[in-house]
């Protein structure tokens, strides 16, 4: 059985109004994604009385990539004031470095301690 179409007979207000209808439904919505930078953290090195200072300055310098001169510099800071400032990284960057002086103070036997905090 075929149907055959028959020819509707409208209104002209509601021919407008189905027009309308059909070019809001056509309507395409536009958006913009907008990427969030990451927040930063601080990684500190905290004082002790016994992990040594050539220990600290092996730290930043593996671990933080610093010269021997920036490293000595920090190193007196943890020392003098009792933490000093390693970097500013995300924070996933920041756990790993964290991580990395922690594994390595325990490795030999430190008490060496980090903490991050949001920049």
């Amino acid at each position: 059985m075929t149907r055959t179409p028959f020819p509707i007979m409208m209104s002209e207000r509601e021919s407008d109004s189905i027009e309308s209808h059909a070019s809001l439904t056509q309507l395409s919505i536009e958006t913009q994604t907008k990427t969030k930078k990451p927040s930063l953290y601080k990684v500190y090195l905290l004082n002790d009385d016994y992990t040594p200072m050539d220990f600290v300055i092996v730290i930043l310098e593996t671990v933080f990539n610093k010269d021997h001169e920036e490293a000595t510099h920090i190193m007196i800071q943890v020392h003098q004031g009792g933490s000093g400032l390693c970097g500013v990284y995300s924070f996933d960057v920041a756990e790993t470095k964290i991580s990395q002086v922690l594994q390595a103070a325990h490795s030999a036997q430190h008490p060496l301690q980090c903490k991050m905090e949001r920049a």
